[in-house]
């Protein structure tokens, strides 16, 4: 495993993985395990935000105590999917910026282009959380991570909720200094991409889309 890569193993994360997965869950349950998920991985994706100490007082007396040190975080969902990914992060990080990306697939060449971007005003001043549920063969990923840095932005890390070991691969050989955190690698991709054993396709479960 690439020093860059983290997979959560938290019981809670793994039990509400497993029932993503199965094909019996309803689009509404599924919608808001996709939420809570992101919101339990937010917790270590952000472990290495810095505080400052500041004085308050308590009923009791005066207290030492820390709090952020005013790091400036923003989210980009890869649309449509990663839009599932935002309310559990808001909850926990509710003054966080929301940028959106869209990408299509071109059908000949398979490369992915930008369709779609918009991204907030003071962005290279934040840290950038890139979000999107599955991470297959990376291309969708890969593109919007260097179109960002394009924009000037440094400092990146890219969550999921399911990844492949050709995407994890891929997402660490274009942009070696991007940190992936996934809740789960799984076995690989099938013929038509699609991540084994996976979840099917995160966009159609959590929009109740086919």
């Amino acid at each position: 495993m690439a020093q860059n890569v983290f997979v959560f193993d938290h019981p809670l994360i793994q039990h509400k993985i497993t029932l993503l997965r199965d094909k019996n869950t309803g689009t509404k349950e599924f919608r808001e395990l996709v939420s809570e998920i992101a919101m339990l991985m937010a917790y270590e994706v952000t472990r290495d935000l810095p505080l400052k100490e500041i004085e308050v007082e308590t009923p009791i007396t005066t207290a030492h105590s820390k709090v952020l040190a005013g790091k400036n975080l923003a989210i980009v969902p890869i649309l449509r999917a990663g839009l599932g990914m935002v309310d559990g992060m808001v909850k926990l990080l509710p003054n966080v910026k929301v940028g959106h990306i869209g990408l299509y697939r071109d059908p000949v060449t398979v490369e992915p282009h930008t369709y779609y971007c918009k991204l907030p005003e003071d962005i290279n001043e934040r840290d950038v959380i890139v979000l999107d549920p599955m991470l297959a063969t990376g291309g969708s990923a890969s593109a919007a991570i260097g179109y960002l840095k394009e924009k000037g932005i440094q400092n990146i890390k890219f969550m999921c909720l399911i990844a492949s070991p050709e995407g994890i691969a891929r997402l660490t050989k274009d942009h070696p200094d991007v940190h992936i955190y996934c809740a789960s690698e799984d076995e690989g991709l099938n013929e038509n991409s699609y991540i084994v054993p996976g979840l099917g396709d995160a966009g159609d479960r959590i929009f109740g889309t086919e």
